[in-house]
């Protein structure tokens, strides 16, 4: 099962992020739990400098971007192989 954190202070683009790792982990039928981080003090330690951010399996994959619904399938699937 996938570790997945969105990193953010929960504005519109945190917000999205999460949605789309929703859509695209029920289109796949992949497994995950998803943990929103929300403390400013903890985004450093993951590595993202920027928000929205994404974490999935403690690595850090995107930071202060949106990435597309097709980028986060291709993600998902390389790090849940």
């Amino acid at each position: 099962m996938l570790s997945i954190k969105i990193v953010g202070s929960g504005c519109p683009n945190c917000q999205l992020l999460e949605q789309r790792c929703r859509e695209v982990l029920s289109e796949a039928k992949i497994e995950a739990e998803i943990e929103k981080v929300t403390d400013v003090y903890e985004f450093a330690a993951l590595g993202i400098m920027m928000t929205p951010g994404l974490v999935i399996n403690d690595q850090a994959v995107s930071s202060g971007r949106l990435p597309s619904k097709d980028l986060l399938a291709q993600w998902f699937v390389q790090a849940n192989a």
